[in-house]
């Protein structure tokens, strides 16, 4: 006999295992989750794990607050230590017209209640004392940012899904979807159909793929960024900053001691992950103009992950109009991981009740045909 279900969410990183989590948690049975690997082995899992407020929408410093409150709260929710460390946040401006977007982008966090404030250089030296600052004219700084430990986050949610009912299928893959007329029926795997009359692309990367075998377009595409740790450094003692050079696009942050950095990231759309070990010292040269202490470090690891960048660098959320029963979940460009949690409680909430506690109707698929775009200059390029 087909195999059925209430809800099948394609794809187990912290987007689909958060959306199963608060679906099971809200009420809905019958939901089923398909990994065409393992859990948290796409993006979610290769990614820096930055959580920050800095953003310039309002839509998305009131998902980034919400999701603040989230991570605080694993231990007891989630029983896992989310490795929440809240070292902050610190954005480099280069020029004026950079200066001025940092200023515009505070005053509207403030209004938020986020801490954040404007560095003058004197104050950027104090607070990191080996940070080269040559042509820098200020900087956006929170201490209440950090990062967190993607694997621990999404294995949390997906071990409380399980315990509420939700039935996980690693190495499945999709291979096609299911629909009659303009509805959906369901997914089709290599190991046979699931017949659902709800169906969510959670695919992260591949989320545009998906669309295809739906027979709609899902605008994400997917671009390769590398990763490189060094062996622990003496000046990281007293973990840094995460610190972004928002003018360079690239960005570092501490480390089990040491630092991690970023790499190249491609200008061609591409699912290539393997990192280039000849560029290495090429990303190091590009390290050394901000960080000269990274001149005597040794590169420990290197990896690359994949970016899902939208048309406008913001996710994609909600129903596809001409599918009914098929959603979207993804194209976060970037901040996945930290809005992944309130991704899933939000979406739970629209599917099962057609509302939201936070409105994410901006954010909805219609808007690339609309021509209502949402864009998001502090974002798809930066942690």
């Amino acid at each position: 006999m087909a195999e059925t279900a209430d809800i099948v969410i394609i794809g187990a990183g912290i987007v689909g295992c958060s959306l199963a989590y608060h679906l099971a948690l809200q009420g809905a049975s019958g939901v089923v989750m398909l990994e065409k690997d393992l859990i948290c082995s796409g993006s979610t899992g290769r990614s820096a794990g930055g959580i920050r407020q800095q953003f310039a929408t309002e839509l998305n410093i009131r998902l980034s607050l919400e999701a603040l409150r989230m991570f605080r709260r694993m231990p007891e929710e989630l029983e896992v230590d989310p490795s929440f460390r809240q070292v902050g946040y610190l954005f480099l401006a280069s020029t004026p017209a950079e200066m001025a977007l940092f200023r515009t982008n505070v005053e509207l966090q403030q209004r938020f209640g986020v801490p954040v404030q404007l560095l003058a250089t004197e104050e950027i030296h104090t607070l990191v004392p080996y940070l080269c600052l040559d042509e820098i004219l200020g900087a956006a700084y929170c201490p209440t940012d950090g990062y967190a430990a993607p694997y621990e986050v999404t294995m949390g949610y997906a071990a409380m899904a399980r315990r509420l009912g939700v039935m996980i299928h690693e190495q499945r893959s999709v291979t096609g979807i299911l629909r009659q007329g303009a509805r959906v029926r369901g997914v089709e795997t290599a190991s046979g159909p699931i017949h659902a009359p709800v169906v969510v692309n959670a695919a992260g990367a591949y989320a545009g793929l998906v669309g295809d075998l739906a027979g709609v377009q899902v605008p994400v595409r997917p671009y390769r960024r590398q990763l490189f740790t060094t062996g622990p450094l003496p000046e990281f003692a007293a973990e840094p900053p995460l610190t972004i050079d928002y003018h360079r696009n690239w960005y570092f942050r501490g480390e089990l001691g040491g630092c991690l950095l970023s790499g190249p990231k491609d200008e061609e759309s591409t699912f290539n992950t393997n990192v280039d070990w000849d560029h290495v010292a090429l990303s190091v040269e590009q390290a050394l103009v901000r960080l000269p202490i990274l001149a005597e470090a040794e590169i420990h690891r290197g990896w690359a992950g994949l970016y899902e960048i939208s048309p406008d660098s913001n996710a994609i959320l909600g129903p596809v109009p001409e599918l009914e029963g098929f959603y979207v979940a993804g194209g976060h460009s970037g901040h996945g991981f930290q809005h992944g949690p309130i991704t899933g409680k939000l979406m739970a909430e629209l599917m099962l009740t057609g509302t939201s506690s936070i409105d994410i109707s901006a954010l909805s698929i219609e808007r690339f045909r609309t021509g209502k775009v949402v864009l998001e200059p502090m974002t798809a390029h930066q942690a």
